[in-house]
Parts: C-alpha cells; sequence; structure tokens
C-alpha cells in the first residue's frame, strides 16, 4: 500500500510530522524496517534498543528516510528496565505525542528445559515479555489520555500460538505476549473516549538480525524467508483494515497452511488429544493426512 494510501487510511497518521513513532527493537529486522516506513510517511521516529553501536548505525540508515534530521532520535534503553523506559517516555511526550508505539524487542534464546536454567528464562522474559508490557505501561497511558487516533502493535510469534518444540521459553513468551495483546485490545476498546487500538502483528519466516547471519545460518537470505521490508507492508496494510491479528505468510507457508496448523493446535485442547500432539509419535500419520 502506497503511503499517501495509509495516511489516508489511518487516522492515527493524519498530520504525521507533528506525531511521534515509539519503536523498542529498532536497531534492526522488523523494528528497523518499520522505523523506515514511519520516517518516510513523514512521523518523527525514536528508536529504542540496547545495542548502542547498532542504534548509530540505524540512525545512519534512517535520516536520509526523514523529513529533517532532527526526526530521528534513539535511545539506548533495555525495555527490560522499566524505570528506565518510564524515563524516556516521559522525555518522548515533550518532543510530541506518541501516535504509532511498536513494541518489538526480542531475543532467540533458548534457556532450555523447562526444569533448567532459571536465570535464562528470567532474562528472556524480561525483554520478550516484560518489555512489551513495559512498553504498554510507559507510553499508553498518555496515548490514551490525548483521547486521539493512535496504534499499538506488539510484536508475537506463531511460535507463541503452536509452541513448536525446540525453544519452549521463546514460545512461552510469546504465547504471553498474544494473551496480553488480547486483554490490551479488548481494555482498549471498552474505554470511554479511547482512540488507541492494539494490534498483534505475527510474522512468518522472516531474515532479521535474530536469524541471521551467524555460523548456524547463511549470510543471504534464505528463498523461504521474507524480508522485514515485506513484513512491514503486510503490517500497514493490515492495520489500514483494522486487522487485530496480522498473520503474516512467507516464501514457504501460506495463510491456509498455517489456519490448518493453528486449528490443529487449539483442536488439541477441544479433542483432548496429548498436549503438542502435532509432534506426538501416535499422531503423526493423522497430522500428514490433515494437512494433505
Amino acid at each position: 500500500m502506497h503511503d499517501a494510501e495509509l495516511l489516508t487510511q489511518l487516522p492515527a497518521l493524519a498530520d504525521p510530522q507533528h506525531k511521534v513513532a515509539v519503536i523498542t527493537g529498532g536497531a534492526s529486522g522488523i523494528g528497523l524496517a518499520a522505523a523506515a516506513r514511519c520516517a518516510r510517511l513523514g512521523l518523527r521516529v525514536m528508536l529504542i534498543d540496547r545495542q548502542a553501536e547498532a542504534l548509530q548505525q540505524a540512525v545512519a540508515v534512517l535520516t536520509p528516510h526523514a523529513s529533517a534530521a532532527t526526526a530521528i532520535r534513539s535511545a539506548c534503553v533495555d525495555v527490560g528496565d522499566f524505570a528506565a523506559l518510564q524515563s524516556l517516555a516521559d522525555s518522548v511526550r515533550a518532543w510530541g505525542p506518541v501516535t504509532f508505539l511498536m513494541n518489538n524487542a526480542g531475543v532467540g534464546a533458548n534457556p532450555g528445559k523447562p526444569w533448567e536454567n532459571l536465570e535464562q528464562w528470567r532474562a528472556l522474559l524480561a525483554v520478550n515479555l516484560w518489555g512489551v508490557i513495559h512498553g504498554v505501561q510507559a507510553f499508553a497511558p498518555q496515548m490514551i489520555a490525548s483521547g486521539s487516533p493512535a496504534l499499538i502493535v506488539n510484536t508475537g510469534s506463531k511460535q507463541g500460538i503452536t509452541l513448536p518444540p525446540g525453544n519452549s521459553g521463546y514460545n512461552l513468551s510469546k504465547a504471553g505476549v498474544k494473551a496480553y495483546t488480547e486483554t490490551l485490545a479488548h481494555e482498549l476498546r471498552r474505554t470511554a473516549g479511547c482512540g488507541v487500538s492494539a494490534h498483534l502483528l505475527i510474522p512468518g519466516f522472516t531474515f532479521t538480525g535474530m536469524t541471521a547471519p551467524s555460523a548456524a545460518t547463511p549470510a543471504a537470505k534464505p528463498a523461504g524467508a521474507w524480508t522485514p521490508e515485506q513484513v512491514v507492508d503486510f503490517m500497514f496494510a493490515a492495520l489500514a483494515q483494522g486487522d487485530f491479528y496480522i498473520l503474516c505468510p512467507d516464501n514457504e507457508v501460506s495463510r491456509a497452511i498455517d489456519a490448518r496448523r493453528i486449528q490443529w493446535a487449539a483442536d488439541d485442547l477441544i479433542k483432548n488429544r496429548p498436549a503438542l500432539s502435532r509432534w506426538h509419535p501416535h499422531y503423526n500419520a493423522e497430522f500428514a493426512r490433515y494437512m494433505e
């Protein structure tokens, strides 16, 4: 969707040069792509990340897209530190009203089995789940109080819905983001005079800093992956339609495949199958037939 159409269809983006987009995890990947789109739309952009060097590089990337060099700011803040994020929110409000909040910061660390490595579990949840909660707590009250249209997007994951084995800590964090964002959306629409809406971004296979490059992954984008820019384009088109669940496909997995997998996961509870039956040896053949 072209920028002019977005500015027309999303009231939160009207008169963008006087409004602020706040994006956590904004120094790379989907966050950086979202920041670039917001800058091109004319919004002032506040990038938040805990990687100082990456932030400097991101600002240099974004500045040519902005309406003015002063329209891009950055802050090296760990979203797991609520006091630091709250202090930043106070200073951001002096810059302009926050009309787009994207709680996107995330880490892919694997803390291991549910009974192992307690501190690694805490560190993962501090960013992936508490970082989202902290972002909402720091910025949403003033967004709500303004009575103006505004958008909150929280980045989830399909792993928080289907819970594939392999990284139960990450799955838990993203399942929490899904539940929290659903509750947030419900409470916002029940709040009198509130113009803020909440949305859950659910990326597909995306080639980001979390997935590459590393020793285990190729430096070039795999054919099956989307770019962060494709995810952001899809996200803004979905926001213009008013979608809550922004379920992204990729070059390997279609919306239809996602729907079948999500339905199977939901049916585990309804049909009283074993937990995560999709990966249970007794259900391998049944799942394969189902997917056909």
